[in-house]
């Protein structure tokens, strides 16, 4: 049954945790021992407060789950058993020096640092607890070994044998309460350096244990010195024997692994670069700092260079995907669809990047082809509209004209031949005033007809655009007093016009627009009748004003329009009539009652 990682880990902790207890323990007492030797100089001159001070750090960083305050607790210790061994240096430098390391140590218990060129992290710790460790071992051979010597005293120690043994536990405690890392880490990835690793501190043990056993034989007399000492190079030897054979075996299973994996890579390798060429995009893979490593067959094509970009950093589109523009050998532009995609590596910054482009010259030329004939077809449209607009216009004109003349043209001509009728087949019996009565009401309506003619024929050209003002001085009161004398009104209007008024204006468009707009007058509006003209700067303004109930609201925004009901075609006449002399015509309500049409000409100099 297999312990679990967490409890192992566990354990070590609580292993390490002892050790640091023991360690302070066996530096209180001998501290305690040098107060009562020498209680004035007792902290340096010996290193056994040291040893307190390292104990007790050892002891709160042991835990996994330690309060921050507690963790700077400890490493104020560790620290100040540092500065307690400096102290001590004169006088036992090999101690001191060994308690600094081991001090230094769990100082820097947690402290890893990145190797250069590599991803991986060492421990600042585990090279001064090695040292710390080779020093107490260098301590203790000395003292194991003495018996064996002829005069069984043996060299001098560097140091005591509980200060040796007393740093090997803090050092053994310090690796302990870290498993996860150091020598004894089980989360690194399997391979012979691992399982190398894992065994050495065996390999390590077994010749010192060997030592520790040999000493103990020659010391209580179970065996000579000779044989101890041989019995102790046997396993030693035995023990580096066995390392080299597990070393042996462990670089021969890393070599056909590492063959395997070089056949794997190269497998994928190839199946990669095979798989690259035969895409039909064009692809070209970049490094992080935008240096091209490789291109496919579809990008020599595309570009038309044979050999991809130099080590300079490529000109290369947003991330994303868009249009781009690749410049090609012979220096033309190729429309592409551009994807720039990055490669993130374990910690998500881009170690690489991949940019695809696809030809969409085709489709460019296509949807520019699409874009031209849905330019045509919205131009086609449009004239389609207008041809509609002015068949509906005309369709209307025709409705109107239809209209028009089924009213306003049906009575006149109803009415003469009536009266013709009654005049032909009463004659001899009708007295001579009826007979010129007759006679005159078909001349009226004969008339009527004629000016009826008359303004359609102006509305066909006026619709056509064939009408043309010929611009010339033009005395305004005598054009209207010809109009009012010609359609017998002269005693019924009051004309208010200077003799030396003049508009700029085709005559006889003007004599059209007065006659139209005095006709209207007399036939929808009543007395009193007013022509006024007058200058307004460089304009003059005529009006034409009577004094009837006016025109309904609801017809002044239609009053110019053709075949206005109830104005017949005269508005629409002289609405165009005066903008073709540049002029303007408006609607405004009289005071107290009646219609005003303001007709604005420019004045003649």
């Amino acid at each position: 049954m297999q312990i679990a990682a967490h409890d192992v880990g566990r354990l070590s902790r609580i292993l390490a945790g002892c050790a640091g207890v023991a360690v302070a323990v066996l530096g209180a007492l001998g501290l305690l021992t040098s107060f009562s030797s020498a209680p004035h100089n007792a902290l340096t001159s010996s290193p056994a407060a040291a040893l307190l001070a390292a104990g007790l750090a050892l002891s709160l960083l042991a835990p996994t789950r330690t309060a921050r305050g507690l963790r700077v607790a400890a490493r104020l210790l560790a620290v100040l058993a540092a500065g307690l061994s400096a102290a001590a240096l004169v006088r036992h430098p090999a101690a001191a020096v060994a308690t600094m390391l081991t001090g230094l140590a769990l100082t820097c218990l947690d402290v890893r640092l990145r190797r250069p060129g590599e991803q991986s992290r060492f421990r600042v710790a585990d090279p001064l607890l090695a040292g710390a460790m080779i020093i107490a071992l260098v301590a203790l051979v000395p003292r194991m070994f003495a018996p064996t010597f002829p005069d069984g005293g043996g060299p001098a120690s560097v140091m005591s044998p509980y200060h040796a043994g007393a740093l090997l536990t803090l050092a053994v405690g310090a690796i302990l309460a870290r498993p996860e890392a150091g020598p004894l880490r089980t989360a690194a990835a399997a391979g012979p350096g691992t399982k190398i690793r894992r065994t050495l501190p065996a390999v390590i043990a077994v010749p010192v244990v060997a030592a520790l056993i040999s000493a103990l034989a020659v010391r209580t007399g179970i065996s000579r010195p000779a044989a101890a000492i041989s019995t102790g190079a046997i396993l030693a030897a035995l023990a580096v024997l066995a390392l080299i054979a597990f070393l042996v075996r462990s670089l021969e299973g890393a070599d056909r692994q590492q063959r395997e994996l070089v056949a794997e890579l190269r497998e994928r390798r190839e199946f990669a670069d095979t798989l690259l060429q035969s895409m039909n995009e064009a692809v070209m893979v970049l490094d992080a700092n935008h240096r091209v490593i490789d291109v496919n067959r579809r990008w020599r094509e595309l570009t038309g260079h044979r050999e991809p970009p130099g080590p300079e950093p490529a000109t290369l589109p947003p991330a994303g995907t868009g249009d781009w523009l690749i410049h090609h050998a012979d220096g033309t532009e190729i429309p592409v669809l551009a994807t720039m995609a990055p490669i993130p590596d374990t910690d998500g910054r881009p170690r690489a990047y991949v940019a695809t482009y696809v030809d969409i010259t085709d489709r460019k030329r296509v949807a520019d082809e699409l874009q031209e004939r849905a330019g045509e077809l919205e131009r086609s449209n449009e004239q389609l509209r207008k041809s509609n607009d002015r068949l509906a216009a005309a369709l209307a004109f025709k409705n109107d004209l239809t209209s028009m003349l089924t009213h306003d043209v049906a009575q006149p001509i109803s009415s003469i031949a009536s009266l013709a009728e009654l005049l032909s087949e009463d004659w001899v019996e009708l007295s001579d005033d009826i007979r010129h009565e007759l006679a005159t009401k078909i001349d009226k309506n004969t008339q009527r007809l004629i000016k009826m003619m008359n303004d359609l024929q102006l509305l066909f050209r006026l619709d056509t655009g064939a009408v043309t003002a010929r611009r010339t001085p033009v005395p305004v009161l005598e054009v209207v007093t010809a109009v009012a004398a010609e359609l017998g009104c002269a005693d019924q209007v009051r004309i208010e016009v200077d003799d030396d008024l003049a508009a700029l204006a085709d005559r006889q468009h003007l004599w059209h627009v007065i006659r139209n707009l005095l006709g209207n007058a007399l036939k929808y509006g009543e007395a009193p009748l007013l022509i006024s003209a007058g200058r307004a700067g460089e304009s003059i303004a005529l009006v034409v004003q009577d004094g009837g109930a006016g025109i309904p609201e609801d017809l002044v925004l239609k009053l110019f329009d053709r075949f206005m009901r109830g104005a017949g075609l005269g508005l629409f006449i002289v609405r165009h009539l005066v903008e073709a002399n540049r002029g303007s015509v408006r609607y405004e309500r009289a005071e107290p009652r009646g219609a005003r049409l303001v007709v604005t000409l420019e004045a003649a100099h």
